[in-house]
């Protein structure tokens, strides 16, 4: 993940001061535990600026709002304590160089501050301070005890200390390219290691970026430059102080990671503020999708592996119980016939009463035939009562099996992340497996549940007819049964698991044959069998799709149903 480096952050805070200075804050919220957003208005906006103290991904931008959850961090309550209402009236650096910003908040925009917002964005170690006046600390979203760092603790109560300063030569626009190759070749090592071990301001991204600018390997030692490459290079140096002097960046999207000076750029982005939010946003949902998806793949595969063993026991114990009208029917042979049997019999060979066929039962010759048509009775009783118990028990442990398919197979559905709404979808997999009781997660924070409807997968019919897919269980339960119109036709694979599909179709419009292959197509795609060469596809009116009482999310039986052969597709045509 590319980090923010002072010319990011130097292009964060210039465009910020421009266009937000002076703003009044309204709100604070945290929306979690690296992140705070300041709601700031203007004259004739508002916006939300994001403060994060994330080790990998630390930044200073203007956000999205905060999602309407409750903030039950103590840090945003201690913000917003002393900072709501107050003017945000400057926003600077503590010192050139430095990648640390100064917010000072005053009662008006023409008054002393009184509070003062430290925004460290120094890679693992950053952080946000809230001081007084007078330099005390009054909160920090991170707590450093002298302890954790003896040079520069941060608790509350203490004074306020900045960091230490650099002790790198400055990049100045005033240095003689003369001057400034001897310092880079003083010593032979690599180019990127000159330039990061002798200037302060630098970083690994950005001297990629101007060695890139520049056409030069940025591991090659400086003692084998040519002089035309050193003159190309000092061009860009050159740009890149001018461009931090004046203020005139140029934000956009390189092929890895993005860029705020022009340099190798593949798109061009209209402000700094939603280039860092949405790099920074897309990287930090794809790390936590992958962590997620991750432990939600090997939690299923545990579950089903655990309910796979106990279904494959209750099957073989009620095979065994399959004979139970057999020892029934051994006790009426020896009851009828018991006179034929003699003392220290281990065996008797007895007529069939409906087939007349010759059956043999084995005998205990210390019992006598009476005793034995007695065990078995017994045995047949028992068996027939295990087959009651285990039967239900079966069932249950089938529908659950058929459950964590269903919840498997919405997993399948998301296995890589491209847009927010992938990770949305994750998370409602594991607020609904927390709410089963498969999984106990006791760090997470329980969730209100959301009024925005889902975000189905669309397609469309070569008729133009909309197609609504369902990323998983609860997806599937709102369009199957509050989405769905009397004049949709609902469509899922024939005892598979997989998506829950709607046809939409507006009153007296009848789908074509290839507008329901297209859905049957899309149907056996988005299921278990999408492997598959062929997969049947039932499609019915959703007044005929039923959830059973006490049913898990998901699950749906239906009846006056049709049968196509769906070809799985995943693509719209």
């Amino acid at each position: 993940m590319q980090p923010v480096d002072f010319t990011t952050l130097t292009a964060a805070w210039v465009e910020l001061r421009q266009e937000w200075v002076p703003a009044r804050l309204e709100q604070v919220y945290q929306r979690d535990r690296h992140t705070v957003l300041l709601g700031l208005r203007t004259f004739d906006r508002r916006g939300w600026l994001g403060l994060s103290w994330h080790p990998q991904a630390a930044r200073f931008c203007l956000s999205n709002p905060p999602p309407r959850t409750p903030d039950t961090f103590t840090f945003s309550e201690q913000l917003r304590h002393q900072l709501n209402g107050l003017a945000l009236v400057a926003i600077e650096p503590i010192a050139p160089w430095e990648r640390v910003l100064d917010l000072h908040f005053a009662r008006r925009p023409n008054d002393p501050p009184v509070w003062h917002l430290y925004v460290e964005i120094m890679g693992k170690y950053s952080n946000v301070v809230l001081v007084n006046a007078e330099n005390v600390v009054i909160t920090a979203a991170h707590q450093v005890s002298s302890q954790q760092s003896s040079l520069r603790p941060i608790q509350t109560g203490q004074p306020y200390e900045f960091p230490p300063r650099l002790t790198d030569a400055t990049p100045s626009l005033d240095e003689s390219f003369q001057q400034w190759q001897d310092r880079l070749t003083l010593i032979p090592v690599p180019l990127r290691r000159s330039l990061l071990g002798i200037y302060r301001g630098l970083s690994s991204g950005l001297v990629n970026s101007m060695a890139e600018a520049a056409a030069l390997d940025p591991n090659q030692p400086t003692d084998q430059l040519t002089i035309e490459a050193w003159q190309r290079l000092w061009e860009c140096w050159r740009q890149w102080l001018t461009q931090l002097d004046k203020g005139d960046f140029r934000p956009g999207w390189r092929s890895e990671g993005y860029t705020v000076l022009g340099w190798g750029s593949t798109e061009p982005v209209e402000t700094v503020q939603r280039l860092l939010d949405r790099y920074y946003t897309d990287q930090l949902n794809q790390q936590e999708f992958s962590q997620l998806h991750h432990q939600l793949s090997q939690k299923l595969s545990n579950l089903l592996k655990k309910l796979s063993v106990k279904a494959t026991d209750f099957r073989q114990r009620l095979q065994q119980s399959a004979g139970a009208d057999r020892y029934r029917e051994h006790a009426d042979l020896l009851m009828a016939y018991s006179h034929e049997w003699q003392p220290g019999m281990k065996q008797i060979t007895l007529t069939e009463f409906a087939t007349g066929a010759p059956v043999t039962i084995s005998l205990d010759p210390e019992k006598t035939a009476v005793q034995m048509a007695q065990a078995f009775y017994k045995r047949h009783q028992k068996l027939r009562r295990s087959r009651a118990a285990i039967e239900p028990l079966l069932a249950e442990v089938q529908a659950e099996i058929d459950y964590l398919e269903q919840t498997e197979v919405a997993l399948i559905e998301v296995d890589r992340y491209h847009t927010s709404e992938d990770l949305k979808s994750l998370n409602e997999i594991r607020e609904e497996l927390i709410q089963q009781g498969y999984l106990d997660d006791s760090t997470h924070r329980q969730k209100s549940g959301s009024t925005e409807p889902p975000q189905f997968i669309q397609y469309k019919t070569p008729s133009g007819f909309d197609v609504l897919v369902g990323r998983n269980n609860r997806q599937n339960d709102y369009l199957t049964f509050r989405l769905a119109g009397d004049y949709d036709l609902w469509f899922h694979t024939q005892e598979i698991p997989g998506s829950h599909l709607l046809l939409r179709l507006p009153p007296g419009a009848v789908p074509e044959d290839a507008d329901l292959q297209f859905t049957a197509d899309r149907a056996a795609y988005h299921s278990r069998a999408r492997q598959s060469d062929r997969v049947p596809v039932v499609y019915t009116q959703p007044q005929h799709v039923y959830k059973p009482k006490g049913a898990k999310p998901g699950i749906a039986i239906y009846k006056q149903e049709r049968i196509l052969w769906g070809k799985p597709a995943p693509h719209a045509t």
